[in-house]
């Protein structure tokens, strides 16, 4: 019996697979990027999406397929795996799901969203709830091809869409690690009082926005004052960053960093953030081999 399905980001199976084994959460089988597993559902850092409640369906044909999804609830969404043809023949009887590109900071959708896969010809596992809003649990965005002078901002976009709640005109954020200066930009463009530290230099660009200050030195080696918002993408190990983290938590409001992986994933350092109070932990479509840490005021 499958109670819990595990959708991973492409390239980052093994990472998956690896949290829950640790986690003592088994895999009966992968379906694509799609991880079954036997043991009831608990958050995952490394799935793009955790389904809570799957079930099998009997497909017999295209259109029983296609009604019974149709009879639980109106929306879903396909991962895909196995038998191509016939599951794109199923979903074509589904409505169809309007997937548009986000203008952020634009909410994510309200309306439900399950997903499903064919797992055997007649066979389809379904689940009518699922962790993200978004297909796949891919958040896309209309991109801005010219301003930033990183991508970097897109997974700062995402975090802040996934997390509900981005900083607003005037509140005082502290961008660490910050050149060229993706996410200054993106905080900028929000209205924000932006403090960029590093020892490299911002884009002229970015440096030139209002609300803009790029203060010329190591992210490490900044005292910790009150701050509403404290960001970082520095590239750095992650017993670094937690280290780093730890000294600001007492003043900083909210926080989001990106914990980035050197070599192997370090599961042991990102149980150690998931455990600080307040903590959210995630790998973003957006993310490489690296997850967000959050840490929101209540």
């Amino acid at each position: 019996m499958i109670r819990a399905a595990y959708l991973a980001d492409a390239g980052y199976e093994e990472a998956l697979a690896e949290e829950l084994r640790r986690s003592g959460r088994g895999i009966a089988r992968w379906h694509g990027l799609l991880a079954l597993s036997p043991d009831p559902p608990a958050p995952a850092a490394w799935a793009l999406e955790v389904w809570d409640s799957p079930r099998g369906i009997p497909a017999p044909s295209i259109k029983a397929a296609a009604d019974a999804l149709r009879a639980i609830q109106r929306n879903w969404s396909l991962v895909p795996g196995a038998h191509h043809r016939r599951a794109a023949l199923i979903e074509a009887r589904l409505p169809p799901v309007k997937a548009r590109p986000l203008v952020f900071p634009e909410p994510p959708p309200a309306s439900h969203l399950g997903g499903w896969a064919l797992l055997e010809p007649e066979l389809i596992l379904a689940s009518p709830t699922k962790s993200s809003p978004f297909p796949g649990g891919v958040v896309r965005f209309v991109e801005d091809r010219e301003g930033p002078p990183s991508r970097a901002y897109l997974k700062l976009w995402e975090a802040l869409t996934r997390l509900g709640r981005h900083p607003q005109p005037g509140e005082r954020c502290l961008d660490l690690g910050a050149s060229p200066g993706g996410w200054s930009w993106a905080l900028a463009r929000l209205g924000a009082r932006v403090r960029a530290v590093d020892k490299a230099p911002l884009d002229p660009r970015v440096l030139a926005m209002p609300g803009v200050e790029w203060v010329q030195e190591s992210a490490f080696a900044l005292s910790p004052e009150p701050v509403e918002w404290l960001f970082s993408d520095v590239i750095c190990y992650p017993a670094r960053l937690l280290a780093l983290v730890r000294r600001w938590l007492p003043v900083a409001r909210n926080l989001v960093c990106t914990v980035k992986f050197q070599g192997p994933t370090d599961h042991d350092i990102a149980a150690e953030f998931a455990a600080i109070p307040g903590a959210a932990v995630f790998h973003g479509a957006h993310n490489k081999h690296e997850l967000t840490f959050a840490r929101l005021a209540l």
